[in-house]
């Protein structure tokens, strides 16, 4: 039987699973019956499955009736705390949570996967692992856990894919070198000399001081960064005061720093805590930040971008295969690709006629479902085209 026409067969029951697991989303850290689930259905297939890696991590191996190299596969099984304000059969029955980013699909993509080279064992090249990651949506995130535990051990490649409702349906993308931009926060408390609103100038207003501090910080990407160099300060929230009458003794402004580049990264961080010092100096208030250091930049392998895009072609035609811009939603799938060679490629799930038209962590976000079998596709040739590569002599 065709390779293709057997992954097609498996498109409903990536369909029941997908959605099984968005009726019943579980958020970062808290995935328990997501893991038992995807660990029932592993179970089903045939295979022995080591569970609580990194916390409710899963992983299933593939031992192939044929010699060569390991390959790992991933897939984020979390969910977001975020209303679904969707109307259809499979909306979320969680209150305050669902699936906004489809790692539900992820999760079905790689079940299918599983059970397709389950199917043909003794035929399969080497090892395959499928890893099954919790707590993708929040810092530390869950890949660190994961190569903790073990799940890279010994591994020559990790694959790992995103539907990404922003390209059509399709379609496929990825890049050699960065993809998806490194992501840091910053939680900066201005503290001044409160009192009565008709009388500032016996006051050190904490909110002038934070206003003037959200304008200057606008000045470090246009200014101090290399122009070649993408990165961008955003500040996301400002809070100070408590009446009208009132001048505030305390201000709270919090943002988050992408960047592609360590330098720059370094850079913006220096510069965000030398401007909110010498602000709050200024206006006569005193600072304390904390800058936390998050996922870094996601960088594909050369060599395993190429295989991308001489193996995307085979499921999408190639006129359907785009270089991808690099955008600044931030993965942890990072850590993986600083470890072993791999690539991270995104799969078109947008499709406007199923009003799959909304952005990623949306409370209406849904993607086309027809996407989970391109991503099936790819990801069974990526692994087939490593392993059947030639050896170097």
């Amino acid at each position: 039987m065709n390779e293709d026409v057997c992954l097609e067969q498996l498109f409903p029951k990536m369909v029941e699973w997908r959605r099984y697991l968005h009726q019943h989303p579980e958020v970062s850290f808290h995935e328990e019956k997501t893991s038992a689930y995807v660990e029932a259905r592993l179970k089903e297939m045939g295979y022995e499955v080591k569970t609580g890696m990194g916390g409710h991590g899963v992983m299933a191996v593939l031992r192939g009736g044929l010699p060569g190299k390991t390959v790992v596969l991933r897939a984020d099984m979390d969910a977001l705390p975020i209303q679904d304000e969707k109307t259809c059969e499979y909306k979320s029955t969680v209150s305050g949570a669902m699936h906004a980013c489809g790692h539900d699909g992820h999760t079905s993509i790689l079940l299918a996967a599983a059970s397709y080279f389950k199917a043909m064992e003794e035929k399969v090249r080497g090892e395959i692992r499928f890893m099954f990651q919790p707590a993708e949506e929040v810092c530390p995130g869950g890949a660190l856990g994961m190569i903790e535990a073990g799940a890279l051990d010994g591994a020559d490649v990790v694959y790992g894919l995103h539907l990404w409702t922003p390209f059509p349906i399709g379609t496929a993308a990825s890049a050699a070198g960065p993809v998806m931009a490194a992501a840091d926060e910053f939680f900066i408390d201005i503290t001044g000399r409160g009192g009565h609103g008709g009388m500032p100038h016996v006051t050190a207003d904490a909110v002038v001081a934070g206003s003037a501090l959200v304008m200057q910080m606008q000045s470090i990407v246009s200014r101090s960064v290399d122009p070649l160099q993408p990165a961008v300060v955003t500040v996301g929230t400002i809070q100070g005061g408590s009446a009208q009458n009132v001048v505030a003794d305390r201000c709270r402004i919090t943002g988050t720093v992408r960047t592609f580049d360590e330098e720059t990264r370094k850079l913006i961080g220096a510069r965000i805590e030398r401007i909110a010092r010498n602000t709050a100096e200024a206006y006569g208030t005193e600072m304390s930040m904390e800058y936390l250091t998050g996922y870094p930049a996601v960088v594909n392998d050369e060599a395993e971008a190429e295989r991308f895009f001489r193996t995307a072609p085979e499921v999408f035609g190639k006129e359907h295969v785009l270089l991808a811009p690099k955008i600044m939603p931030a993965e942890d799938f990072a850590y993986y690709l600083q470890k072993i060679p791999g690539c991270f490629m995104f799969v078109g799930a947008g499709n406007e006629a199923k009003n799959a038209v909304y952005p990623h962590h949306h409370p209406k976000f849904d993607f086309d479902e027809d996407a989970m079998l391109h991503g099936l596709k790819l990801m069974v040739h990526m692994v087939e085209a490593y392993q059947n590569e030639p050896e170097q002599s």
